[in-house]
């Protein structure tokens, strides 16, 4: 058991493995569930059951990094504090579930589950794959805030607007504005927007610093409207 818990794992993460592909088929799955189940879900105990189960998870998830990023000596407060943008979009989606906040859920459906999306399909997990504890938690907390945002959209029937895409933009780069200032008072590099990660990611494909905060930018917008479009189908299917 201690082997799935220490710093380096023992063996690596392989893109689109089996294990990779039935993750990502697993979070899948749930959330066809929950649309398959969406109008028990709406009764007003099993709601308010599943809505805290699911922050619940959420909360485990991010305590559960801290502690054992502490446990391997690896916690430092440039790196490890909440407010990378996955870390964020947890609290928030947990704070979501609590709270059924439409103004949160603008947030953390286009920026959390955009940003969960990219980071399921391709993950940044170098040595750790399943069933070390790394690889669970990541899933799990990427998993959890698409699957949150889903429960809104299915079961909620909450439904963004056109202003919502840039509503979230806005808050985004807002965020990003804050998190480039504690970048700068701690040395830390949350969100990558400092420096490139040690490891081979799409940022080596978009130029050096600071140039590729642009097509970032981009990217997110135009991951925002993708977003945004099956909703836009669905208003024209009814009509």
């Amino acid at each position: 058991m201690e082997k799935y818990f220490q710093a380096d794992g023992s063996e690596p993460f392989i893109l689109f493995s089996p294990t990779h592909l039935s993750t990502l088929f697993s979070v899948f799955f749930l959330i066809i569930m929950i649309y398959f189940l969406r109008r028990p879900l709406r009764n007003q105990e099993l709601n308010f059951k599943a809505r805290t189960f699911l922050a619940m998870v959420l909360i485990t998830s991010e305590i559960s990094l801290h502690m054992w990023l502490w446990r391997i000596g690896e916690w430092t407060i440039q790196y490890s504090l909440p407010f990378h943008l996955s870390s964020i979009s947890v609290i928030l989606s947990a704070a979501l579930l609590l709270s059924r906040s439409y103004q949160l859920f603008e947030f953390t459906y286009f920026a959390g589950v955009g940003s969960a999306l990219q980071a399921m399909i391709t993950p940044d997990l170098s040595s750790y794959t399943f069933p070390h504890f790394r690889y669970v938690h990541f899933f799990i907390s990427h998993g959890g805030i698409v699957i949150a945002n889903m429960f809104f959209v299915f079961v909620e029937k909450y439904k963004p607007s056109w202003k919502s895409v840039w509503r979230a933009y806005l808050y985004l780069n807002l965020y990003t504005f804050f998190v480039f200032l504690l970048n700068y008072f701690v040395h830390g590099n949350y969100m990558y927007i400092s420096e490139k990660p040690v490891n081979p990611s799409i940022l080596d494909y978009l130029g050096p610093w600071p140039f590729y905060l642009i097509p970032l930018e981009l990217m997110a917008l135009i991951t925002f409207i993708f977003l945004y479009l099956p909703f836009v189908v669905r208003d024209y299917l009814k009509k």
